[in-house]
């Protein structure tokens, strides 16, 4: 085979891939939409769950949701932000960058399940805190912490050095470098490094089921150390009604809401990346 029938046959095995991996997901969403679409209603968005699920809908579920994301992104977002710049700008010796990088791909290969039971053992057993969604939260922000350090530090590593230099040129001092030049530029990789941790976090069911969630009987919480229902541990629950035909439609109509919370937060990320990359070019 030559050079030429090689290419051929590659790219053909990478358009046969990717068109496969299209299908599969359209096929997904088409069946969730189908499915749930049709208990899609202001009722359903606006109101409490009523049995457990089977009646009502899902408005403290989407709320809980929001709550436990948000302030994923709130601890994390200034933490990766952090660890990127430090990794990129304060960190000279060649192995311990390396060792850096090898624990932060390492903890972005921790299975979910894991990070729920390091949840459970730390803050709910020693250290009391009880079902928490503020714990629900720093336990998310463990987990898209390294997706957010990934993206920024090769969001700063893309900026040509010549800005740098420039800069330095004019008698910036470092940390005036940092803020005047790298987080500006390097900000967009930041952001669209959140927004794709967050469609992540938003749903993970194993990380938040034992140590922030409750099923039923809860609404918006009153301090930082009471559980809150989420979309995910919700649909869980119904799934396991899937004998009640109310609660397996609540079920798929809970799955587009989630589905939609995450296509929105991934759409987002890839609207930002482009829009702030445009203006850093200008």
């Amino acid at each position: 085979m030559n050079r030429s029938n090689y290419n051929n046959f590659l790219l053909t095995l990478t358009k046969f891939a990717t068109g496969f991996i299209l299908f599969v997901l359209f096929f997904l969403l088409s069946v969730i939409f189908w499915k749930g679409i049709k208990a899609i209603n202001p009722e359903f968005i606006l109101t409490s769950s009523k049995n457990f699920g089977s009646d009502g809908g899902i408005f403290y579920q989407i709320i809980g949701t929001l709550l436990l994301v948000t302030f994923a992104a709130v601890i994390s977002f200034p933490i990766a932000l952090g660890t990127a710049i430090f990794k990129s700008e304060y960190l000279s010796n060649s192995k311990f960058k390396k060792l850096l990088e090898v624990l932060i791909y390492g903890l972005n290969g921790i299975p979910s399940i894991i990070f729920g039971i390091f949840g459970l053992i730390l803050f709910v057993n020693i250290l009391n805190t009880g079902i928490s969604w503020f714990v629900g939260s720093i336990i998310l922000a463990f987990m898209i912490l390294p997706t957010i350090v990934l993206s920024t530090s090769q969001s700063l590593n893309s900026i040509p050095r010549i800005y740098k230099e420039n800069a330095q040129a004019l008698g910036l001092n470092k940390w005036q470098v940092i803020t005047s030049v790298l987080l500006p530029q390097g900000i967009g990789g930041a952001i669209t490094g959140l927004l794709i941790g967050l469609a992540r976090a938003a749903g993970e069911t194993a990380p938040i089921m034992f140590i922030a969630t409750a099923y039923s009987g809860v609404e918006v919480p009153g301090s930082f150390f009471e559980p809150v229902t989420a979309l995910p541990t919700h649909i869980l629950a119904l799934a396991q009604q899937a004998t009640n035909p109310q609660a397996l439609q609540n079920a798929w109509g809970a799955s587009v809401v989630l589905i939609s919370l995450i296509m929105i937060f991934s759409i987002s990320g890839l609207y930002t990346r482009i829009k702030l990359s445009s203006i850093s070019k200008r």
